[in-house]
């Protein structure tokens, strides 16, 4: 996947977000997500979309979203569990439901500025970075 391809998809992410989500329902946990990683044997591009339940710096976020590699789209879901450190980063561990595969991961995300997190995923045969933008 080219650079300018990968900076279109985020800019199309962003415009949708500013044009549809209203700033008062950000803050009460919808977010979205850009990640570039491998899944399915194939590199590509996730965007997706979720909602955070928060209680006392612990989360639970299903979310779901497309994945374009090679030319083609799939759609996945996930969910994930995960506990924020104040003012620092937010572990956890989730589940990446595509086709037939659900793949277990751990998530690792970092603040950059209020409200957009720098963020990985690893687990068997899946791994991502991107950013975060909500929560």
């Amino acid at each position: 996947m080219t650079i300018s391809r990968l900076a279109l998809a985020a800019s199309a992410l962003a415009a949708i977000l500013s044009a549809t989500i209203p700033a008062t329902v950000q803050a009460e946990g919808l977010g979205a997500e850009i990640n570039y990683g491998r899944a399915d044997g194939h590199w590509g591009t996730e965007i997706g979309a979720g909602y955070a339940l928060n209680m006392a710096g612990f989360s639970l976020t299903p979310g779901a979203g497309v994945y374009l590699r090679d030319g083609d789209t799939k759609f996945y879901g996930r969910v994930e569990a995960a506990y924020t450190i104040p003012l620092s980063a937010t572990i956890g561990a989730g589940a990446r439901f595509s086709g037939d595969h659900i793949r277990p991961y751990a998530t690792l995300a970092m603040p950059i500025i209020p409200k957009l997190r720098a963020k990985a995923n690893v687990g068997p045969r899946y791994y991502a970075v991107g950013l975060t933008l909500g929560y």
